[in-house]
């Protein structure tokens, strides 16, 4: 009978791999940044509003000053 797809000496290698903690090649590029979407009194249209690591999105819903967040990963170009 025959290997099914996971299956194999490719996965075993594959396996090991991961339990050696290298990637998977799925990861996001390092260049990709978590980013700020949402709707602000200046411009209701949902709009970038700026970086994670820049902006507190909870302070700024809390203060009202934006609605609608959603973080989406972005590159940083």
């Amino acid at each position: 009978m025959g290997k099914g797809y996971a299956e194999g000496p490719a996965a075993e290698e594959r396996y090991e791999a991961l339990e050696r903690g290298e990637g998977t090649g799925l990861e996001p590029d390092e260049i990709d940044r978590p980013a700020l979407f949402g709707s602000t009194p200046e411009n209701e249209e949902r709009h970038f509003i700026g970086w994670l690591d820049e902006v507190d999105p909870d302070k700024l819903f809390a203060s009202g000053k934006a609605w609608g967040i959603s973080i989406v990963r972005r590159r940083a170009d």
